[in-house]
């Protein structure tokens, strides 16, 4: 349990019948007639959903314990995708429900962040952008501007993104995990 006084971004708070909501933001308001109150930004764990909450200033509410550990991701079991924590070397099995977005960048050997809560993986986070090697793509032609000058490319992982015109097969790129977006190429 903590006050609302001890808010800080990134808590996470256990509401609504045990959900899980992480604080993006939070804003302590004292207003001149009537009590303070603290107004809040929440987002969903699971869902990624964000709601606006206030609560009345020195409230109790519900913290929850995130477990965030650095695996590193080895193979695909089937339908799972199987990490390995690189202290124990203890192995867990995450379903594609639970990896997201992040399942278009992982390949063998990648270390991403998984939390868990009580035992169960609420997600995986992956760095703010990765390098991969594009697998296949067409050749740009010099005066193809139809499509403001870029392509599509399919990664190694098989996800598929837009790149310029002078990307070519082979090359390693740098790509935003968050909106797929090409950032450039990468110097071997």
């Amino acid at each position: 349990m903590a006050s609302t006084n001890d808010l800080k971004n990134g808590l996470v708070l256990k509401l609504d019948g045990g959900q899980l909501w992480s604080v993006v933001e939070f804003q302590h308001v004292k207003p001149g007639k009537g009590p303070a109150f603290v107004r809040t930004k929440l987002k969903n764990v699971l869902s990624g959903k964000v709601v606006d909450k206030t609560f009345n200033a020195g409230v109790k509410v519900e913290t929850a314990t995130i477990d965030k550990r650095d695996m590193q991701f080895s193979y695909m079991d089937g339908e799972y995708f199987v990490f390995m924590d690189m202290q124990t070397y203890d192995q867990l099995m995450v379903d594609l429900k639970s990896v997201g977005d992040a399942a278009n960048f992982l390949i063998e050997g990648f270390t991403a962040s998984v939390a868990q809560h009580e035992g169960e993986v609420l997600f995986v986070e992956l760095p703010a952008a990765v390098e991969l090697v594009v697998q296949e793509t067409e050749p740009g032609v010099q005066g193809d501007r139809s499509t403001g000058g870029t392509k599509p490319a399919t990664l190694e992982t098989g996800h598929q993104i837009q790149v310029p015109l002078f990307i070519t097969t082979g090359e390693k790129i740098k790509v935003d995990t968050r909106t797929s977006d090409y950032l450039g190429r990468v110097n071997s």
